[in-house]
């Protein structure tokens, strides 16, 4: 217990130099949030124009489409600003740098989260505010103090189930070692199906994307609570209340993946 204090002060000063480092060059920083914030614009450019051309799509309007896109933009943008930087385990692996990580008393998993906190990431995460809050403003929402806390919790809880999802493709390449496409696929991949309505997937992916990498309880679940819409099949829409509990559970499968993957790796091999 006597160690906490100075464990969390040196977390706390990492961090802090991480931060102040990207601020320091102010126009480079504007130029990259910039950047991040284009391409969310670019993303969001694909929704409207599908929805210029058709009123409802998988059971959502306009208003609605916003709404996920909105809080899975946010979600998103908050777990990449804060673990994509797991993305880069395949060459920390090879190269054996993860050992000398090992070697410092502190856990393996929080030095690689507070290496490279990257501020320009959250610029997606305004450009989801905006639309979320276009989403809300023209979609036919009824307000009670249940769905007021839903809506709260639902990009906190989006961003959980994100990072929990880096976390997890990070302790898989301990046994793949290069396979950084396939986990991608997996954590890019449930970004991009958290920005749509499930209904328009197959039931067989619609299931991939609610129950085995929940990028469904990120946005479009608590979506149809909020509007009050019933879900398509195999995906009920009360199953958006249990999205807290869907980040919890995450967080817990990630974290025993990546705890067996430091125990099976056995080193670069140099």
């Amino acid at each position: 217990m006597a160690d906490r204090p100075s464990t969390i002060a040196a977390y706390r000063a990492v961090l802090g130099s991480r931060l102040r480092s990207q601020l320091v060059y102010r126009t480079s920083f504007a130029l990259d949030l910039t950047g991040s914030a284009m391409i969310a614009t670019t993303d969001f450019a694909e929704v409207y124009v599908v929805f210029h051309n058709i009123k409802v799509l998988g059971g959502l309007d306009l208003g609605g489409a916003c709404l996920v896109f909105g809080l899975g933009t946010v979600g998103f943008a908050l777990a990449n600003a804060v673990c994509g930087q797991l993305d880069t385990m395949p060459e920390l692996i090879r190269t054996g740098r993860i050992e000398a990580l090992m070697l410092r008393p502190q856990p393996l998993l929080a030095q690689l989260i507070t290496s490279d906190v990257t501020l320009k990431r959250i610029g997606g995460a305004v450009v989801g505010l905006i639309v979320l809050a276009y989403g809300l403003a023209s979609a036919d929402l009824h307000w009670t103090a249940a769905r007021v806390a839903l809506l709260l919790l639902t990009p906190v809880s989006g961003a959980g189930v994100f990072s929990a999802l880096f976390v997890a493709a990070g302790a898989i390449q301990f046994w793949l070692i290069d396979a950084a496409e396939i986990t991608n696929s997996f954590t890019y991949g449930s970004s991009y199906a958290a920005r749509y309505s499930a209904a328009v997937l197959p039931v067989p992916v619609r299931l991939l994307f609610a129950f085995v990498m929940p990028a469904a309880f990120t946005a479009y679940l608590p979506t149809l609570v909020l509007l009050g819409r019933p879900g398509p099949a195999w995906l009920p829409a009360w199953l958006g209340w249990w999205t807290p509990l869907v980040a919890v559970a995450a967080w817990t499968a990630a974290l025993l993946l990546w705890r067996r993957g430091v125990r099976h790796y056995t080193g670069a091999g140099g």
